[in-house]
């Protein structure tokens, strides 16, 4: 399998140099490969989502490296990262980050505003989409009229419409009920058996049956790494 991910001595660090310095991801070293599914966890305040963030090129580090599809895109400047994502990421939030103003369609099909896709296009998109996911009565819903499980479909929905290679998702099971976590993990199933790779930080320990791949951060350190196979490696 093809590598889609691979950091090099990664960190980022808040208020370098003074008293306050937080290194919320210190110095790891770690990689993805394709198809992979792939599980985060560690305690709060361990840097789970501030290692999403940078390997979604969402953020910046402070030094090392991030490489995808053995790109290194560590000092590309932000229209290129931009590019990157909507061609090859797709990101499901902890807290959904949907569009108030907006009903589901609207919230799934956003991402391809900047594209100048037609409105009529952007429907067909979503409503495909909204359907798979069991949501297709409620298309035409705002955020505020749908469960938490909801809108959590809706926003897999939205990180969906691009195709993406990489899906990353942030506590995807966190607000919602025991219902819509299976069928998330039914989601990330159908995810993988369509080649797709799938990168979850969670407290939930459920994706550890469910991983093929884990890593336990701690104070922004890659602590130890996990396989399905029943290898672990050091952390590195």
């Amino acid at each position: 399998m093809r590598t889609v991910l691979r950091t090099e001595n990664l960190s980022k660090w808040y208020n370098a140099g003074t008293r306050h310095e937080v290194r919320a991801v210190d110095g790891i070293t770690l990689e993805v490969k394709e198809n992979q599914s792939v599980f985060f966890y560690g305690p709060s305040g361990s840097g789970k989502t501030t290692l999403l963030g940078l390997i979604g090129t969402l953020d910046r580090p402070t030094s090392g490296r991030i490489l995808l599809f053995d790109r290194d895109v560590t000092g590309f400047s932000d229209a290129e990262l931009s590019r990157i994502r909507r061609q090859t990421i797709g990101f499901v939030f902890q807290s959904f980050n949907l569009l108030s103003r907006l009903c589901a369609w609207e919230n799934v099909s956003y991402p391809l505003i900047p594209m100048g896709i037609t409105s009529a296009s952007r429907f067909e998109r979503a409503r495909v989409l909204l359907e798979r996911l069991g949501l297709g009565d409620r298309i035409d819903h705002p955020p505020e009229e749908l469960s938490g499980g909801e809108q959590q479909r809706v926003a897999i929905a939205r990180a969906l419409i691009n195709d993406p290679d990489i899906l990353i998702a942030d506590e995807p099971t966190s607000n919602i009920d025991a219902d819509s976590v299976t069928t998330i993990f039914d989601i990330f199933e159908d995810l993988k058996r369509q080649r797709k790779t799938v990168i979850v930080s969670s407290h939930d320990p459920s994706f550890q049956s469910w991983a093929d791949v884990w890593f336990h951060l701690h104070r922004g350190k890659l602590e130890a790494q996990s396989s399905a196979t029943g290898n672990g490696d050091a952390a590195q």
